[in-house]
Formats: structure tokens, C-alpha cells, sequence
């Protein structure tokens, strides 16, 4: 239950606005900095309210076994950029996002995906 300030903190460090969250060597949430701004601060908590209270719960991920172009256009559909890669036994191994599937397909691919995401006063707009 780390506070939101040493979150932060940890994202300007590695220059990411992403981290998914675990416990017990599983993944129970994710955090991004828009869920600081929106969740948090528009709502006054200050930095030390804690991650638990602001994640998102309602994880979704792909398996690091499935096709770039299938994770894409999930992607799309469930309006999201980034995604935590999961093995087959649960258990995290990275992160994938849409400038990932550009680099790794052709840029359609991520076109594709990138449609569903910036949709306004979509599935993240509050």
C-alpha cells in the first residue's frame, strides 16, 4: 500500500505513466497517472493516500503467446494503451502498448487499435 506521492515520484523517475500493481506476486490493479490526477487530486486526496485506494481494479491483459494484431485491436475495443503481458501461469512479464504493436506490425495495426482508443467521452472519461 504505497502512497501516491512515492508512486509518482517513481513514475518521473523512469519517465513512464503506467505500473501495474501487485500483491503476493500477483497482479491485483493498475495505476496510471491520469488515475492520480482524476481519482486523487480532482477528488483532494492528498499525496499520501495510497495506491489501493485510486488503481483500477478491473485489470485487463493479454498473454505474452498471443498475436501482436490480436492484442492490438483488444486494445481498440476496450479502449486502452498500454496492457500488462501475462504468462500463462499468471504472473506478469511485462508491458505491452500501442507503440509497441507500431513498431513490432504495420502501422495499420496500431491505426486499428488506436480508432477504439481515442474515442471521446470514452470508457476512461471519468
Amino acid at each position: 500500500d504505497e502512497s501516491l506521492q512515492k508512486i509518482a515520484k517513481r513514475m518521473a523517475v523512469d519517465d513512464v505513466g503506467f505500473l501495474p500493481v501487485g500483491e503476493n506476486d500477483r497482479l491485483v490493479g493498475t495505476i496510471t497517472d491520469r488515475d492520480i490526477v482524476v481519482r486523487a487530486v480532482a477528488e483532494g486526496k492528498d499525496g499520501n493516500a495510497t495506491v489501493r485506494e485510486v488503481m483500477t481494479k478491473d485489470v485487463k491483459y493479454c498473454f505474452e503467446d498471443e498475436d501482436i494484431e490480436h492484442v492490438a485491436q483488444n486494445m481498440g475495443d476496450i479502449q486502452v494503451r498500454r496492457l500488462p503481458v501475462l504468462n500463462r501461469d499468471k504472473r506478469l512479464v511485462g508491458v505491452v502498448s500501442l507503440a509497441d504493436a507500431a513498431l513490432k506490425e504495420d502501422p495499420a495495426t496500431a491505426g486499428i487499435a488506436m480508432s477504439g482508443v481515442v474515442v471521446p467521452g470514452g470508457a476512461h472519461a471519468t
